[in-house]
């Protein structure tokens, strides 16, 4: 079986420097912040081309307390209508609502499946005040043109990075990660970070993490309980440095795929260029969706589906359930998720290939 993704092998070479970081926060006693997190948050930050990166417990809290930090600020109020896409993971969507916001949802672009500006005007309304814009499954969003047209608006602009660790940084607007195990770094739990340029951002959301407080028992904000912990933080720092030359084997692994796929019904994605991609996803199309998961499975290859059900079809939203999105709808319905890993062999990728290719 060649498994989607093998996180026991991918962590076996790091056992030893897992356990001398555990180590020392035993021996140093310090598990609430502290010396760990903010030797990560300062690495992530030099990593991400910013001045400050804020720890935080998960990706959610990440994008929830980042809109909840701008309204503290003034930048943003409850109520105002955030323009996302359609066709991301679902905490984009939760995120906007915890902080006592509107999402639109946005049909993506056809060919990356990424926000672009294209037909993007038609959501706008005066109750508009933000763009959140996803580098879906690890490829980099048109940033250039989403700058320009948020720039025109008068919108704030802010990145889920989530699936994006290591993309090139295109402007200093504040960028949301998460670090779930699966992701192109991943802890060994929930984890998460907000990086930005802001000043004033950076502190307020010091606070929102931590009761609303920087000096214990003063709290200046009803903040949460949302802190990146130690121990992950120490585990992420191993990571770090593993996550550009394991970047360039995942597209090495990509252009092979691309350029190796040959099937009428199977559908590579659109890269316009490899080095505004991480992969932390490789997405194939297929009207026969299903039907080429089970074949490739009794094949002995293991795949996922990046996302079965969209955002405005859960239950959690029948609020929602009203949209006319054929376009995100049709693509949760043909996508799968090929194995993408830094550990395939290509032996392992000329497999998956050629069973594509015999379908």
């Amino acid at each position: 079986m060649i498994p989607f993704l093998n996180l026991q092998a991918l962590h076996a070479p790091h056992h030893e420097a897992y356990h001398l970081r555990l180590q020392h926060i035993l021996d140093q006693g310090q598990f609430i912040l502290g010396e760990e997190v903010a030797r990560f948050e300062k690495s992530f930050a030099e990593f991400c081309g910013a001045p400050y990166a804020i720890g935080v417990g998960n990706g959610l809290d990440a994008i929830t307390l980042t809109l909840r930090g701008y309204q503290q600020l003034g930048k943003l109020q409850p109520g105002d209508h955030v323009l996302v896409p359609a066709n991301t993971f679902i905490a984009s969507i939760i995120g906007i609502r915890e902080a006592g916001m509107v999402p639109v949802l946005v049909e993506p672009d056809p060919e990356t499946y990424n926000l672009s500006t294209k037909d993007l005007e038609k959501y706008l309304s005066s109750k508009v005040r933000a763009i959140m814009v996803v580098h879906l499954y690890g490829q980099l969003a048109p940033m250039e043109e989403l700058i320009a047209f948020a720039e025109k608006h008068q919108l704030l602009l802010l990145e889920d990075a989530a699936q994006g660790h290591g993309l090139p940084k295109v402007g200093n607007h504040t960028q949301t990660y998460s670090f779930y195990p699966g992701k192109n770094l991943g802890a060994l739990g929930d984890a998460g970070a907000v990086i930005t340029h802001d000043d004033n951002l950076y502190t307020v959301l010091k606070q929102l993490r931590n009761y609303g407080s920087d000096q214990k028992y003063h709290n200046e904000l009803p903040g949460v309980n949302s802190r990146l912990d130690p121990l992950q933080a120490a585990f992420l720092s191993v990571r770090l440095p593993f996550v550009k030359p394991e970047n360039e084997q995942r597209r090495a692994i990509a252009k092979r795929y691309t350029a190796e796929i040959n099937h009428p019904l199977i559908k590579t994605p659109s890269i316009a260029d490899y080095n505004r991609h991480v992969f932390h996803l490789y997405v194939v199309r297929c009207a026969q969706r299903d039907a080429l998961q089970k074949y490739l499975l009794e094949k002995g290859i293991e795949t996922l589906i990046h996302y079965p059900i969209p955002p405005h079809k859960q239950g959690a939203f029948p609020e929602l359930y009203h949209l006319q999105l054929p376009l995100t709808e049709q693509l949760h319905r043909e996508v799968l998720s090929l194995p993408m890993s830094p550990l395939l062999t290509d032996e392992e990728v000329s497999y998956i290939i050629q069973t594509l290719n015999a379908f």
